[in-house]
């Protein structure tokens, strides 16, 4: 029964920690500009959810493999938008 209480506390922390970034995909994806994104924190956050994720099955945990998969997911699309919009977000005062 313990067990089953720590996943499910993993699992309802890992949809709100997950689900934080979609809002910025959403808006990312709407204005069409990432100019306030940074490159570098970008990478550096998608490198240590690939991490995370290994982790999460290396251990194994349904939790950390299930947010870190759409983190990865939602993180990924953001940086690519970072790199599909550099063009226009120097073109952007």
């Amino acid at each position: 029964m313990e067990k089953i209480l720590i996943e499910a506390l993993g699992l309802v922390a890992a949809t709100l920690t997950t689900l934080s970034f979609l809002p910025q995909v959403i808006k990312t994806y709407k204005e069409k500009c990432a100019r306030d994104l940074s490159t570098w924190t970008l990478i550096c956050f998608f490198i240590g959810v690939i991490m995370w994720l290994i982790y999460g099955f290396m251990i194994p945990s349904f939790s950390l493999i299930c947010a870190n998969l759409v983190t990865t997911i939602l993180a990924g699309i953001l940086l690519v938008f970072k790199f599909i919009y550099r063009s226009k977000d120097s073109n952007t005062i």
